[in-house]
């Protein structure tokens, strides 16, 4: 049944918030759950983000195989099925074991053409594929003859009993199958070439009323489910400056709302691939970073830092991870790193203790574990919130000093400023300190330099919130000496548990320990006095970047 050539291989990324699952990762997702998941006819499967269908499909191929020889078996809809039968087998698959609801009504289109072979589930005539054409504008008009043509039945459905959801409970609903999305309750605009419709986003697994009767009867907990599983849209676009406040737009998570939704279904099993940056931080992901972490449920979790190592050609910055959430799972979770073709594994709590974030590599978790217990101080003790003297990134000050002015680092380089001007932590002014951006690429290709170069602040000197200050220290030989230690491999590989993503404020820092600054540190100095092995050690060296 398997195509010899797999179109969905070609598919990589819908738009700016939503990206295929390669087939190779869906079946890898899959075989986390249990075996013998596979033999029992009386399960659901659930994808509530579907796209491509391909989990769908991969599940389909093992159910064929798994319930071949079961004999005879009453489905969820009332009828006896002969599960000895491929077809009977194949249609009790179908109507009663493999649902999804659609991130679109195109992604509706693919993944039903994708598990029947057609894009509307009660024909096997491609229809809505010259519905589609025809309602753009620029399209020329098909004649019979071409439609005719067009509309010759593919090979690829042959196995499909395209009479299968012509039942009075699928009423209103044939044309879906079990594959649903509200198309009606969309809004559509052509755009301006006239060649294509554009829908509005709109997702209804996460909406909390849905007009549409099947959707509302999986929401309402109507059907078990025992598994869900997808790859969910990541972000939607907040709209832009709403408060005046930011001075910019920016995009809000939504992944977490479907592992939300998923969670409300209580499903046996709940796997979901997402990006990574939940492990630490992520715009309003405290609360959910807290439910994953502390739940011990997680059974499994396989984290790819390079989000192309999982998604050819797809960089989804922080990286991807995959998950299964196991109902009956208690304790500790199998942790699997996979970077530039190696792999590490180790079973270990996802929450470490005195932790609050996921330690997303098994080295440095060992590491921290050593740093901790010297019971220091944390360097993020030294680091200023944002904005340290009140400045936004877009104050330029101005170019020519005037007499008594302070030196203003800002981004694009350096002006003046009055002191007048700051609008807090003026004493901070003629202290020795040190600067460093708030922000540094986060980066897929290792070794990478992790934070950007610091460099010292002299008595005088202000910054812009493009900066975070470092200090105040009470000598430029205890600033210099500071630096060295940022600069060291031990201090950024220290940052790295907290960083993944291009943000690096003061929180990104509460795993470096404060060190004596009577006098320079090299990392040398560092790995002897942590105690590392050979093994962490050379996890550092290919880590992280040198910093002259």
């Amino acid at each position: 049944m398997k195509e010899s050539r797999d179109i969905l291989t070609l598919f990589e990324q819908l738009n700016s918030h939503e990206v295929f699952t390669p087939p190779r990762v869906a079946r890898e997702m899959l075989a986390l759950l249990p075996k013998d998941i596979w033999c029992d006819p009386s399960i659901r499967i659930l994808d509530p983000c579907v796209k491509s269908g391909v989990f769908l499909r991969e599940a389909l191929y093992l159910l064929i195989d798994g319930l071949a020889g079961k004999g005879k078996y009453v489905g969820h809809d009332g009828i006896e099925y002969d599960l000895n039968d491929g077809q009977q087998r194949m249609n009790h698959i179908l109507k009663n074991m493999l649902f999804g609801i659609a991130t679109s009504e195109l992604t509706g289109y693919i993944s039903r053409r994708t598990l029947y072979g057609v894009m509307e589930a009660n024909t096997d005539k491609q229809t809505a594929l010259i519905d589609a054409f025809e309602k753009s504008k620029s399209h020329k008009k098909w004649t019979e003859e071409e439609k005719v043509r067009f509309l010759v039945r593919n090979h690829f459905n042959e196995y499909y009993d395209h009479g299968l959801f012509s039942t009075p409970d699928y009423a209103g609903f044939e044309h879906e199958g079990n594959i649903f999305y509200p198309t009606a309750e969309v809004n559509k605009k052509v755009d301006d070439s006239d060649a294509f419709i554009i829908e509005d986003t709109y997702y209804p697994f996460i909406e909390e009323q849905v007009n549409h009767g099947k959707i509302q009867q999986i929401k309402d907990g109507q059907m078990k489910f025992d598994v869900v599983i997808g790859n969910p849209p990541y972000q939607v676009s907040d709209g832009g400056d709403k408060d005046g406040e930011r001075g910019r737009g920016g995009a809000v998570p939504v992944y977490n709302k479907f592992i939300d939704s998923a969670r409300a279904l209580k499903p046996r099993f709940l796997s979901m691939i997402i990006p990574a940056r939940w492990y630490s931080g992520g715009r309003g992901l405290d609360k959910f970073r807290a439910s994953m972490l502390s739940s011990g449920k997680i059974s499994h979790l396989v984290d790819f830092p390079k989000s192309t190592d999982c998604f050819p050609g797809v960089e989804v910055k922080g990286g991807i991870c995959y998950f299964l959430e196991d109902k009956t799972h208690i304790g500790d979770c199998s942790v699997t790193v996979r970077l530039n073709g190696k792999e590490t594994l180790s079973v270990r709590p996802l929450l470490e203790k005195e932790s609050s974030v996921f330690i997303r590599y098994n080295e440095l978790a060992s590491i921290r574990k050593k740093v901790g217990a010297l019971a220091e101080k944390s360097f993020s003790d030294f680091v200023s919130t944002q904005k340290p003297f009140g400045l936004r990134t877009f104050f330029k000050g101005h170019e020519v000093g005037e007499d008594g002015d302070l030196v203003l680092f800002r981004n694009g380089g350096k002006s003046y400023v009055s002191e007048s001007e700051l609008l807090s932590n003026k004493h901070l002014v003629g202290e020795h300190k040190i600067f460093i951006t708030m922000a540094y690429g986060a980066g897929e290709d290792f070794p990478h330099q992790i934070i950007n170069k610091p460099f010292y602040g002299e008595p005088g000197t202000c910054c812009t919130e493009t900066y975070v200050l470092v200090g105040p220290f009470s000598s430029k030989e205890e600033s210099e000496n500071a630096l060295s230690y940022m600069k060291t491999k031990f201090f950024r590989a220290m940052v790295l548990i907290k960083k993944n993503t291009q943000h690096a404020s003061k929180g990104v820092y509460d795993f470096v320990p404060v060190v004596d600054l009577k006098k320079r540190w090299t990392d040398e100095d560092l790995y002897q006095k942590y105690k590392l092995d050979e093994k962490e050690i050379e996890f550092i060296e290919s880590m992280i970047k040198p910093m002259e």
